[in-house]
């Protein structure tokens, strides 16, 4: 699974973002707008205005949203 978490530095709700998708095992990118500002621009045009901004295969959204980390499938575990 694919999940880009769009970030900012000293963000509490990106940081329990991520604190939230490491505890569950789930694997992201960031990409950290303070950092690459012209990745603001295309979450604009998405329509969102506040960090975090987190996009995954199947959904997306802005701010800390437990409820949608909660639906997020951890990876499967390997079978022998």
């Amino acid at each position: 699974m694919s999940i880009i978490i769009y970030t900012k530095s000293n963000c509490v709700q990106c940081d329990t973002t991520k604190h939230a998708l490491d505890r569950r095992g789930i694997a992201y990118q960031l990409i950290n707008l303070d950092i690459q500002p012209e990745a603001t621009g295309e979450l604009r045009t998405l329509g969102y205005r506040q960090v975090p901004v987190v996009i995954t295969p199947d959904d997306s959204w802005s701010g800390f949203r437990p409820d949608k980390i909660a639906a997020l499938r951890q990876p499967a575990a390997v079978s022998e």
